[in-house]
């Protein structure tokens, strides 16, 4: 079983030290400490422990340390910065593992620029040897890249020439959209394996400074006092520890204080039941401060985050998630009013961006989603987003008849969070992507927010998909999720991650929607992973026998 709760005093492949306003992550792999059997990291190459400790680090800096306004990312080993993704895990991973493995992997690198964009903590990396393949994506993460000028220090995205893949982190859509790199130079530089150094490399915007060896240090501390000037992080904050989550595991369910994943692998589903906070959220900033990881927000957001990337790499053939929830809607509105209220705070600011990846990763997550709103729950504001993130929703109009069940009616509640903090990949909030092309209808909503709606209500104004009464209710509910499992999971994959980001492409969207789609079909070719392709004879000193034919 694959476990992403870790702590720097168990890292084995990263080291993280903070100097006052500066934080130091230095890569230095274990050869002997891959996540499996077979293989070994040489050269600094990585597998999904490396970046599980990666995604650690990045979390903490986040929320233990407020005062790290800047992040130096660099190697401990000489004239080597990272290989890349070790290449006989590749090859001896399934293909799901392959496609997760590189999945959770975009949202690492992808979490990196959200602390940039959003966070005030700048990243820079100080490239002191090569950056090869996934190496160079993770400079390609960063604010700033650094360079040793030194005639051997190189930066490549080799995986076409050598591989007969992509680069599976995002090296592709980075390299012309984020640093604009000239599309020609681009096609040169992804199919030399070799990749470029000193003045070409810089010339052609892959890197963003040459230092001399001499220098490096000097020239690290110049660009970190610079980023510092313009963050606003505090530097006096006293941050927050994350500490061990609370979780209990057995065959069928995953227990959290806040949250319950019941499974049934001969329905291939699993049932996620968010209970919503018992308490009103404290009056003040201090208050959130010092509730620390107990503040429901956050606390919803640690257990849903490792419930879905414990599904994800550990439950691979329960294909449908299903989402309820239970609780007192005003206690979820109250949290929501508190979050943007203080949403200048910086640990608040930091609360409501992790909710918002943790949704996002759900929005990519490839499996069926379904929201189900009866009597008792509370989908109302941060709650309401996993209906809105669903593939179809079902609210039961009425009650059901239940023998000592007196729940009213279920109702749905829009708050100021469902438009405006918790944005999708694409850059627009889940509403709007709903109603993408109906300013009327996303008008409609927005004027609902705050309002308590039954489901004749949600289902006119377009919140929900389907509002069967109780008598319809156990045989639609039944009926969908019979069909979702007789479907081919493949062609679910792709239409559901098709339908799901209408409008708009950022980086972020290209990245999981167009990389993804193709990294994943091309990882199942015989030309990369057939007995004589590319991945499989890598390092064998034999060529690789390609199938031709364009398709």
């Amino acid at each position: 079983m694959i476990v992403f709760e870790t702590h720097p005093d168990r890292y084995r492949h990263w080291r993280l030290s903070v100097n006052g306003r500066v934080a130091t992550l230095t890569l230095d792999v274990d050869e002997a400490g891959g996540l499996a059997p077979g293989y070994e990291l040489k050269l600094n190459s990585y597998d999904l422990g490396v970046d599980i400790e990666l995604y650690d680090s990045v979390q903490r800096l986040r929320f233990e340390h407020p005062e790290v306004a800047a992040v130096v990312v660099t190697s401990a080993m000489e004239r080597v910065f990272c290989a890349g993704a070790n290449i006989p895990m590749l090859k001896g991973s399934s293909h799901d593992q392959k496609v997760n493995f590189c999945k959770f992997t975009n949202e690492t690198r992808n979490a990196i620029e959200d602390a940039s964009a959003n966070s005030g903590q700048a990243y820079i990396c100080m490239v002191n040897g090569t950056a090869a393949g996934g190496g160079y994506e993770l400079a390609l993460a960063c604010d700033e890249i650094l360079l040793i000028d030194d005639g051997s220090s190189a930066v490549s995205l080799p995986e076409v020439p050598l591989l007969g893949v992509l680069p599976g982190t995002g090296g592709l859509t980075r390299v012309v959209d984020k640093r604009h790199v000239r599309r020609d130079r681009a096609d040169f530089f992804c199919t030399t394996g070799e990749g470029l150094r000193g003045r070409r490399a810089l010339e052609w915007k892959l890197v963003d400074t040459l230092v001399p060896r001499s220098k490096f240090e000097e020239t690290v501390s110049a660009r970190t006092d610079a980023r510092i000037a313009l963050s606003d992080r505090p530097a006096d904050a006293q941050g927050i520890e994350l500490s061990p989550l609370a979780r209990e595991l057995s065959d069928d369910a995953i227990t959290y204080p806040n949250l319950t994943v019941a499974l049934d692998r001969s329905a291939r589903t699993a049932t996620f039941t968010l209970r919503g906070p018992d308490t009103a959220p404290p009056n003040d900033a201090a208050g959130i401060h010092d509730a620390g990881v107990d503040f429901w927000p956050l606390a919803i957001a640690r257990a849903l985050d490792d419930a879905i990337l414990h599904l994800r790499f550990n439950e691979t053939e329960i294909g449908t998630w299903m989402f309820r929830t239970e609780g007192d809607p005003e206690m979820v509105a109250a949290h929501d009013a508190t979050l943007l209220y203080h949403a200048g705070d910086w640990l608040v600011r930091e609360i409501t961006l992790y909710l918002r990846r943790t949704l996002k990763r759900i929005d990519v997550s490839a499996r069926s989603l379904i929201a189900l709103i009866e009597p008792g729950s509370c989908f109302t504001g941060t709650l309401f987003e996993l209906a809105l993130a669903a593939d179809r929703s079902y609210m039961l109009d009425g009650t059901l008849e239940e023998e000592g069940s007196n729940l009213p009616p279920a109702t749905v509640r829009l708050t100021g969070m469902n438009t405006g903090p918790l944005e999708m990949c694409t850059g627009l909030n889940r509403l709007q992507t709903r109603f993408y092309g109906d300013d009327d209808a996303l008008a409609a909503a927005a004027a609902a927010v705050g309002t308590d709606l039954e489901a004749n209500d949600a289902e006119e104004l377009g919140l929900v998909t389907f509002a069967p009464d109780d008598i319809d209710w156990d045989d639609e509910v039944r009926l969908a999720i019979e069909a979702r499992a007789a479907f081919s999971p493949d062609a679910l994959t792709g239409m559901e991650a098709s339908l799901r980001f209408p409008g708009p492409e950022t980086i972020e969207s290209k990245i999981f929607a167009r990389l993804s789609a193709w990294q994943n079909w091309i990882f199942q070719r015989p030309n990369a992973v057939g007995d004589d392709g590319a991945l499989e004879l890598y390092g064998t000193g034999r060529q690789p026998e390609y199938d031709r034919r364009r398709i």
